[in-house]
C-alpha cells in the first residue's frame, strides 16, 4: 500500500517536529555544561585565588614580625610556591573562554586588571622581603632596627594599598562573571519557553491536518466478483452446504 499525501505530509511535521526539539535541547544542555564548568567552577577558583592572596599577605607578615633568621627562613621558603599556585590559577581562568555581557562587561579587561593588580601587589611584597632581608644582615641593631620599621611601614602602607586593589579587581571580575552567567541563563530561558510554545503549535497543527486532510478511501469488489457473488445467491440457485455425516444418517432413517 503506498501512503497518502496527507499521511506523508504528517511524518514530516512530525520527523521535522522531533529534530527541531533535539536541537533546542542540544544547545540548552550546552549552555547548563557552560554555565556550570566555566562559571560556576570559575567563581570557585576566583574565590581561592582571594584567599591565597590573603594567605600570601599574611605569610609576608609573619616574616616582619620573625626574631630568629631560623624562623624567617622557615617562614619565606613557602613565598614562592604561593605566588606560583596564585598565578596558575588566574592563568587557568584565562584560559577559558572569555565573554562579554549585554552590558558591556568584559572578562578578558577584567582577568587583565586582576593580572595587573596582582604584578603591583607581587613587586610591593618584594619590596618588603628585600628590606627583611637587609634586616637580617645588618651590621648593627640599630641598623636593624630602622630596617624592620621600614618594613613594616612598607607592608602596611604601600603593600597594603596593593592589595587593596587586588581585592577590587578580583571583586569586579566576580561580578562580571555573575552577569555573563545571567545572560546565559536567560538566553536558555528564552530558548525552552519559545521550543515549549512552538511545540504545542505544531501540535495541534498536525492534529488537525490529521482530522482535515483527506484520506485515501477502501478498496472496492470489481463488477465480476460482484456479479459471481450475485449468481451464487440467488433464489434460483441457492447456496449448498455440505451435509455433515449426523445430518446425513437422519435422512436415511
Amino acid at each position: 500500500m503506498r501512503p497518502s499525501l496527507a499521511q506523508i505530509l504528517v511524518s514530516v511535521l512530525v520527523a521535522g517536529l522531533g529534530l527541531w526539539s533535539a536541537h533546542a535541547l542540544s544547545q540548552v544542555d550546552q549552555d547548563l555544561r557552560i554555565i556550570y564548568t566555566e562559571y560556576t567552577l570559575g567563581a570557585v577558583d576566583l574565590a581561592h585565588i582571594s584567599a591565597d592572596v590573603m594567605r600570601y599577605r599574611n605569610t609576608v607578615l609573619r616574616a616582619v614580625e620573625a626574631q630568629t633568621k631560623k624562623d624567617y627562613d622557615l617562614i619565606t621558603a613557602s613565598l614562592p610556591d604561593q605566588r606560583a599556585r596564585i598565578q596558575h590559577a588566574v592563568d587557568r581562568y584565562a584560559a577559558a573562554s572569555l565573554r562579554v555581557s549585554r552590558s558591556g562587561r568584559s572578562e578578558p579587561e577584567d582577568i587583565q586588571a586582576v593580572r595587573d593588580s596582582l604584578d603591583a601587589y607581587f613587586s610591593a611584597a618584594s619590596r618588603t622581603i628585600a628590606l627583611l632581608n637587609q634586616l637580617w644582615a645588618a651590621a648593627t641593631p640599630q641598623e636593624a632596627t630602622e630596617l624592620r620599621t621600614k618594613a613594616e611601614v612598607h607592608a602596611a602602607e604601600i603593600a597594603g594599598a596593593k592589595l587593596i586593589q587586588v581585592s577590587l579587581a578580583l571583586d569586579h571580575l566576580l561580578e562580571t562573571v555573575a552577569e555573563v552567567a545571567k545572560d546565559k541563563r536567560d538566553e536558555g530561558t528564552k530558548i525552552i519557553r519559545t521550543n515549549s510554545a512552538a511545540l504545542i503549535v505544531v501540535g495541534f497543527l498536525i492534529a488537525l491536518l490529521n482530522l482535515l486532510l483527506p484520506r485515501t478511501p477502501a478498496p472496492r469488489t470489481s463488477s465480476a466478483q460482484s456479479s459471481r457473488l450475485d449468481e451464487h445467491t440467488t433464489p434460483e440457485s441457492p447456496v449448498r452446504v455440505p451435509m455433515k455425516p449426523a445430518d446425513s444418517l437422519l435422512r436415511r432413517e
